[in-house]
């Protein structure tokens, strides 16, 4: 594994509790995580059902993204990014992040992925590359509209988000594809 630190040279933010009945921190993900539309056999592309609490006061929306440093592109691979998340939602179920995002709340939306497709794109690191790792972050917001296109790069948001980045509540799950 790598010694990427995707927060390394964000701003610092305080923590909050994020967690998951689809994952465990540190731990692989689920088939129904992984990418069938990437040809991993049994994988189900299903983001993963997701709950927070303790955002920092003043937190206007959320932002969710998961990500993987360590795959071999020189810039990581972005495999969901939802904007514009209610603070008065806590919750996602797992499949939220579908093709038409139906289990959004209303107000939220998602960007294309680093596939630049609309959803979430489940894990499907090359085999024999080693263990990668999927850093799932709810970023508790001060705005309640970031002001990102629907249309923008999950970095895009990514850089958007740091300027008004209030907390920040982090899961690690893996996955790797023997060779």
């Amino acid at each position: 594994m790598s010694g990427n630190d995707p927060f390394a040279r964000l701003p610092e933010a305080a923590t909050f509790t994020v967690t998951s009945t689809t994952v465990t921190d540190g731990e692989p993900w689920a088939a129904e995580q992984m990418s069938g539309l990437f040809g991993v056999p049994g994988g189900k592309d299903l983001s993963p059902q997701l709950s927070w609490s303790g955002a920092p006061e003043g937190t206007r929306s959320y932002a969710v993204t998961v990500y993987d440093p360590d795959a071999p592109t020189g810039s990581g691979f972005w495999h969901w990014a939802v904007a514009d998340i209610p603070a008065t939602v806590t919750e996602l179920p797992e499949g939220a992040g579908d093709d038409t995002g139906s289990g959004l709340p209303e107000g939220a939306y998602q960007l294309p992925n680093d596939a630049r497709s609309a959803r979430f794109l489940g894990a499907a690191p090359p085999a024999g590359h080693g263990a990668h790792r999927y850093f799932v972050v709810v970023h508790a917001l001060d705005v309640e509209n970031i002001g990102v296109p629907a249309e923008a790069t999950p970095a895009f948001l990514g850089f958007t988000i740091a300027g008004h980045i209030l907390g920040r509540a982090v899961l690690t799950a893996t996955a790797e594809i023997p060779a």
